[in-house]
């Protein structure tokens, strides 16, 4: 039987939101509060916290908490809750990024959220049992969170590895599983044979795509979680919108808008997008100046601020 969650999110845009900081990572809780109320009155069908653009990895357990606390209040759509292995985990080995991840299941599960994504483990693309470690881990997530998962293809950039057609099939084959997430940056062809592995399934493809955002619709995405969307909401949602309207044209508009976007926030290095998202979001009036840090991305020059400001208003002149 379908989980309830994927006739509920089918369609629907869910933004991999920012978390609001200080220079030094300290958590600005008031900004947060206000960014999250802001973000929730637009176009999303749920959230995703503690994600890659969140800074979910590198996060205190007592912060994670918190912040899924901040949003559990201010949102009654889905929350997805991205869990991995934390950057502060003493993880020597497979077992222990295993029961690291079930950890921070464990920890969704108590603040509320519904559903969580399951971070790739990037060791398990080298061996040779690595897909069948790969389902056991969604498979023990699952059943010891109590929750339904999402599964996450991620780019090596990110950690991640490329999951193969082969498994995506297999886990979402899982009972628990929602859909996959597929976020290969710029890897066209892998895009493609991952959403294609899931047709016929009915679960949810999921596009991560940022900078191929409106051609994963094209190639069968049905729904969007996406770092683009946690600030310019409307600019996401309105490609989505109009592809499952079927109004073409009012898709190549959006698209077009979209992509030019994404051309400003999302280029090597590819782990600065975060920053500029959040120069994006404070341009937008979510988040104030002093909490539109990211301490652990790349130092970024002054003229690339400039890019995704210019960017910003020329969308908006």
């Amino acid at each position: 039987m379908m989980h309830p969650l994927v006739s509920r999110l089918r369609g629907t845009l869910l933004p991999a939101v920012v978390t609001p900081m200080d220079s030094d990572g300290v958590v600005a809780y008031d900004a947060l509060t206000a960014y999250a109320g802001a973000l929730t009155t637009q176009s999303v069908g749920g959230i995703a916290v503690w994600a890659h653009t969140g800074r979910g990895l590198y996060l205190s357990p007592g912060d994670r908490a918190k912040v899924l606390e901040t949003w559990r209040q201010s949102t009654d759509v889905p929350i997805v809750a991205g869990v991995g292995v934390p950057r502060s985990a003493d993880a020597d080995g497979l077992q222990d990024a295993a029961d690291a991840t079930v950890e921070m299941a464990l920890a969704a599960a108590a603040g509320g959220a519904d559903a969580v994504m399951v971070y790739p483990l990037a060791a398990l693309g080298d061996l040779p049992d690595g897909d069948a470690q790969a389902v056991a881990l969604h498979e023990r997530v699952a059943a010891e969170s109590g929750l339904p998962l999402v599964g996450f293809y991620l780019h090596g950039e990110a950690g991640g590895y490329p999951y193969s057609p082969s498994l995506i099939r297999e886990l979402l084959a899982l009972d628990a599983m929602l859909g996959v997430k597929t976020a290969t940056l710029d890897r066209a062809i892998g895009c493609q044979d991952a959403i294609w592995a899931g047709r016929d399934t009915g679960k949810l493809l999921i596009t991560g795509e940022d900078r191929m955002y409106g051609p994963s619709f094209m190639w069968g995405a049905d729904t969007a979680l996406v770092g683009i969307a946690s600030a310019q909401v409307e600019l996401s949602a309105a490609v989505l919108r109009a592809w499952t309207a079927g109004d073409h044209s009012g898709f190549l508009s959006a698209s077009d808008r979209l992509d030019r976007f994404a051309a400003a926030t999302f280029y090597a290095p590819i782990e600065g997008y975060v920053q500029r998202m959040l120069w994006a979001a404070e341009w937008e009036g979510l988040v104030p100046a002093e909490a539109a840090h990211d301490p652990y991305g790349p130092d970024l020059p002054p003229g690339e601020r400039e890019l995704v400001i210019r960017c910003l208003e020329e969308l908006h002149a």
